[in-house]
């Protein structure tokens, strides 16, 4: 097994697979790119290792499939965390956020459930808008639909009906997608 920098013994099989670094790189000569952006050509590893610590940055392949490997002296442990900061914020899953609403409820409480739900929808979540039912309420739906069909006026700035209210037991329910 190759031997790894002091400094990057906590990398993981899978990094060191995909990335070689400093004396992981055993091809020469490499195309050297300066941390700045500048092209220095096309150099032994060993005096493209040497640029690099004299900078105190590392010497990184980035395309080791070309001919020669180019190299990039930076800093490793920047770099990874840049990577792995971009592969978590493209994986961000949609959630359900749920708003429990009666057919008693008074226009401030509606109000103030409405805002919580227009900052799920500018966050990207789904919100499912439930009026529930208890006891002899259930004699006045209509009321019920009421609530349901002032806040979905009030949220259609932000979302679209995903499905539309339907009556399910005791609980109306509705979902609205972000746009």
């Amino acid at each position: 097994m190759a031997r790894i920098d002091s400094k990057y013994e906590r990398t993981t099989a899978i990094d060191r697979i995909q990335t070689r670094v400093n004396d992981q790189i055993r091809i020469s000569p490499v195309r050297v790119i300066a941390s700045d952006g500048e092209q220095l050509g096309i150099l032994p590893t060993q005096e493209a290792l040497t640029k690099a610590r004299e900078s105190n940055l590392d010497l990184v392949e980035v395309a080791p499939n070309e001919r020669p490997p180019v190299c990039r002296i930076m800093d490793f442990g920047k770099y990874k965390y840049e990577k792995k900061k971009k592969t978590t914020q493209s994986s961000r899953h949609t959630k359900t956020k749920e708003i429990r609403l009666r057919p008693k409820t008074g226009d401030h409480d509606i109000g103030f459930k409405v805002k919580k739900a227009i900052g799920f929808l500018q966050h990207k979540d789904k919100v499912q808008v439930s009026v529930i039912f208890r006891g002899r309420e259930m004699a006045h739906v209509e009321e019920g639909r009421r609530v349901m069909k002032g806040v979905i006026a009030e949220l259609s700035e932000y979302g679209k009906i995903e499905t539309p209210p339907q009556q399910h037991g005791r609980r109306m329910i509705c979902t609205i997608a972000p746009k």
